[in-house]
């Protein structure tokens, strides 16, 4: 046992381990803080996900889709400012909207609506109609994205993450070079570009595996817009999609492409097999 006799050298001991206490309480008490708001943010991102506004046909898909897991892996915070490309009918944008109301901002970058009676009007329409049906879509904003032309998807360095879930197919390659490089200007230095696509088996011919898309060509084409992959990930993957089949991608879950024809064998196999790629622009 420590006995200190000089009174000098106890009250200098004494008032160090005063100080020590305070120190760890201090670290406590940053820690708890720090601990809760983590859990704060966790609560509202999983009753994003659980929520009773997804219906059970959506809630469904995310044995294929792995939204909370595929979202964690890009890094996605409460209160990040997000661009999803192209919502579509809105599957992850019931996600991300509630996940992100209060703390951070979410923008929808769809096709205008330019008055015509083709797909990307009505799509926008659809979407607006989507969004005005539910008040956890009150703060959502949208963006004009036109494929294969210079879109503003958000304010220059505003953003710190782009989303694009199983788009880059529709664009051809010319517009997902352009899209990577509108991407790169809406982000933040060190916002995150996260990519989830159909992916094309290495040496499989894309002529027969329609919908699917080279994973070695689109890390390229990301690295040509000024972007570092950071990590891929096989949250994503399905084994069991070989890529080829008779209505390209379209022929698995959820279109059903054959309707009944075979359809316990594409129910079988399940959603396509998917790249998820996370790149970060990076200080030049």
């Amino acid at each position: 046992m420590l006995v200190i006799k000089n009174n000098s050298i106890k009250a200098l001991f004494t008032a160090s381990l005063v100080s020590t206490a305070l120190f760890v309480a201090g670290c406590n008490s940053t820690e708890s803080s720090t601990t809760s708001d983590l859990s704060t943010q966790s609560t509202q991102f999983v009753q994003a996900v659980s929520g009773d506004h997804r219906s059970a046909k959506n809630k469904a898909r995310d044995q294929y889709r792995h939204p909370q897991q595929t979202l964690e892996f890009f890094g996605f915070k409460s209160d990040m400012t997000v661009v999803e490309i192209t919502p579509g009918g809105g599957w992850y944008t019931e996600i991300l909207a509630p996940a992100l109301k209060g703390k951070g901002k979410l923008i929808g970058a769809h096709y205008p609506d330019t008055g015509e009676d083709n797909y990307y009007s009505n799509s926008r329409k659809a979407l607006e109609k989507k969004l005005a049906t539910n008040p956890i879509f009150s703060e959502m904003t949208l963006s004009d994205f036109v494929p294969r032309q210079k879109s503003e998807l958000a304010p220059a360095g505003t953003a710190d993450m782009v989303l694009t879930f199983r788009n880059l197919h529709n664009w051809k390659e010319e517009g997902v070079a352009q899209v990577f490089v509108d991407a790169h200007r809406a982000l933040k230095t060190g916002g995150v570009l996260g990519v989830v696509e159909h992916r094309l088996p290495s040496g499989t011919d894309a002529e027969k595996a329609r919908g699917y898309v080279s994973q070695e060509k689109t890390i390229a084409q990301a690295k040509a817009a000024g972007f570092t992959l950071a990590a891929t990930s096989e949250i994503n993957a399905n084994a069991k999609d070989i890529a080829v089949h008779p209505k390209g991608v379209w022929t698995l879950p959820p279109v059903l492409a054959l309707k009944e024809e075979n359809k316990e064998k594409y129910l079988a196999i399940g959603e396509s097999d998917r790249m998820t790629l996370k790149f970060v622009k990076t200080a030049k």
